[in-house]
């Protein structure tokens, strides 16, 4: 049995045996656990529940179980729930959503939702994954009926691992071609370029008749009318160059060789990040959370000294109290919390498995959740900030140049660089920004999804090549599938993908399950128990309550929304997906959705019993070989089976 951490309350002695070195670790006021049994017989079914996965069949003793690996230094952890659960979507939609949503009133209900929804399901599986000492699946041994919510996430997380790296081969893409002197999206006359393209600046002139232009050729006057026809160099990069767009779903077209080798790139440093497990993946997250920060900072400081920049960030925080009554704010703060803190993909877990038992996780989901948000703000600043200029340099409103996700990040961005000086060197900053940011979400997810794997069927003696050879499999399953979307109709099936398999209704689902099962079906005070044997205190009871009723009725109510309001998915506000297209996302949703409750009627009607039964034997937790260190003296004597010949002796000295 692993020995104690240096950190806990009860230190045991080092050379005790098994039966007293549990008997020194167990808490004081385990519940009166203990005592209970020592008291009277326990229930059949309570008996099963601690006897059963702890103690092995009769005869000669099996060798311990390995030790699970661990984070060298507890740093590592927090730097990689910083570079998984702060990513694209703090930078590219929170800025976007505060505008839209009444600027700085937006904070109301987006921090109340973190209070009450964010930071108890954060801390709730990252608690869960460090007491069962297992990953997204395995670590709902906790309650054996619900092990689909483990197999959900790990649905969740294949899915978003295989669309999510998109985002970083478009970045990759545009890296590469930041590398020149004049920025190929700044001007027209490229190859990929139409006889619409125009570059178009002060669009107010167009009040008073014409407006200059320039176009490959030359400098030439446009009517307001002919101005609705011609087309951004930025957008023709990224529509003809970067996608190569057909005009429907059911048009794959050819690949792109360009983005074939951005891909397979992209996958090749994902592996080599996480082969090695949590050991490797906790030196290079390091770079990967930071790095970021101190680009942002540049950006910042750069994009403050533009002219507009103060109107941009006044129009990010301008308040308008009025929003509060509509109840799509409400939503967006909600979906978007759900969405930053990285919730219901199982890969929380995964990381929270690998703490050391001791560690203070209840703290950890605190930090982590300031973290999180404070880099949302704080990126806004930086976004508005540039938007502003834009607005300025262009003559237009704010409002027209404004936009969220890949909308800002390959199109509204890279056109406010153009305007720049040194445009290159800003553009390079930007998208390795934007690379190294959503490359540490990339990989800890696919860590996250290959420890899953792992947990469901554990072979001790393996070694490190089976991990290597899962995360190869992982990375090669996901990279063909990919392949789909590096098509003229790639998009078309990115945002399928990105609105269905991982969206707001899937997430806030599994989230709504989880808080269910542990404060209903394992029992809310039974976890601050265990949470408290880890940390050495119970969290504040805000905690439990929020676990038991407020976050799932937040989750009930955003999920009816989002239901209700339901509309057919569309690109850009002009392209209809056909009802197929649709039917296919409802699939990949559901594909997640339905494995809780498709495992849960499975398990009871292949057990035997009455329902009572069924029910009592399938809840009834599967613990662990590092439980044991907690056990009372009194449960652990009944349980281990004595040494015969240690028995005889103790016995006969008694009698003498």
């Amino acid at each position: 049995m692993p020995p104690v951490p240096a950190d806990t309350a009860a230190p045991q002695p080092p050379a005790a045996p098994r039966r007293d070195a549990a008997a020194a670790a167990a808490p004081a006021g385990s519940e009166g656990r203990g005592e209970a049994e020592g008291a009277e017989p326990p229930v059949a079914g309570e008996e099963r529940a601690v006897t059963a996965p702890l103690v092995g069949p009769p005869g000669p003793p099996k060798a311990a179980a390995p030790e699970r690996e661990t984070w060298t230094r507890q740093m590592d952890f927090i730097m990689s729930c910083v570079g998984f659960a702060v990513g694209l979507g703090n930078v590219w939609r929170f800025p976007y959503l505060c505008y839209k949503n009444g600027g700085g009133v937006f904070l109301i209900p987006y921090l109340l939702i973190v209070f009450v929804g964010g930071i108890p399901v954060f801390f709730l599986e990252v608690a869960l994954g460090q007491f069962m000492k297992q990953g997204g699946i395995a670590a709902w041994n906790i309650a054996p009926l619900f092990k689909g919510l483990g197999l959900a996430s790990m649905v969740i997380v294949f899915f978003c691992n295989s669309y999510y790296i998109m985002i970083l081969v478009w970045g990759l893409f545009y890296l590469v071609h930041s590398l020149t002197d004049t920025l190929p999206w700044a001007t027209c006359g490229h190859a990929w370029n139409t006889e619409q393209c125009a570059e178009l600046f002060h669009l107010e002139l167009c009040r008073n008749g014409s407006t200059n232009a320039s176009a490959g050729t030359g400098p030439f006057n446009l009517s307001c009318a002919d101005l609705a026809n011609k087309r951004s160099p930025v957008i023709e990069f990224w529509e003809n160059k970067v996608l190569r767009l057909s005009g429907d779903l059911s048009e794959p077209g050819e690949m792109n060789w360009q983005m074939i080798l951005c891909l397979v790139t992209t996958w090749v440093i994902v592996y080599f990040c996480i082969w090695k497990g949590v050991k490797s993946t906790g030196k290079i997250v390091y770079f990967t959370a930071l790095f970021p920060y101190v680009v942002l900072i540049l950006l910042l400081v750069h994009g403050v000294t533009l002219p507009g920049a103060l109107g941009g960030i006044v129009y990010y925080l301008k308040p308008d109290w009025s929003k509060l009554a509509e109840a799509q704010v409400w939503i967006d703060a909600g979906t978007q919390i759900f969405f930053s803190y990285a919730i219901g993909l199982g890969a929380l877990t995964a990381l929270g498995s690998y703490n050391r038992f001791h560690n203070n996780c209840y703290r950890d989901a605190y930090i982590l959740a300031v973290i999180n948000s404070s880099t949302s703000f704080f990126a806004g600043f930086v976004v508005f900030s540039v938007l502003g200029f834009m607005a300025s340099e262009q003559g237009v409103d704010i409002s027209k140049v404004a936009e969220s996700g890949p909308g800002l990040a390959f199109i509204a961005y890279p056109k406010a660089v153009t305007l720049m000086p040194l445009s290159p060197l800003w553009a390079t900053l930007f998208f390795f920004m934007l690379l190294v940011l959503g490359l540490d979400s990339q990989f800890v997810g696919v860590e996250g999804f290959i420890t899953g794997i792992l947990d469901l069927f554990p072979q001790p003696g393996a070694g490190s090549l089976r991990r290597e050879l899962t995360a190869a499999l992982c990375c090669l399953v996901c990279c063909l599938i990919d392949l789909s979307m590096v098509t003229q109709g790639g998009m078309y099936v990115f945002q399928l993908f990105d609105n269905y398999s991982a969206s707001g209704i899937t997430l806030l689902w599994q989230a709504f399950w989880e808080c269910v099962v542990i404060a209903w079906v394992y029992g809310a005070d039974r976890f601050m128990d265990d949470v408290a044997r880890m940390i050495g205190y119970r969290p504040l009871p805000f905690m439990k309550w929020c676990w038991a009723v407020v976050t799932p009725l937040v989750c009930v109510g955003i999920f009816v929304f989002h239901v209700v309001n339901y509309k057919p998915l569309t690109y850009n506000k002009t392209y209809v997906y056909p009802w197929w297209g649709d039917a296919i996302g409802w699939v990949l949703a559901l594909s997640s959705m339905l494995c809780i409750p498709c495992t849960v009627l499975y398990k009871l009607l292949r057990c035997k019993g009455s329902l009572r039964e069924r029910w009592q034997l399938l809840t009834t937790p599967i613990w662990g070989h590092h439980h044991l260190e907690y056990l009372t003296p009194e449960a652990e004597a009944k349980l281990l089976a004595p040494e015969p010949p240690k028995e005889k002796a103790t016995l006969f000295e008694t009698v003498i």
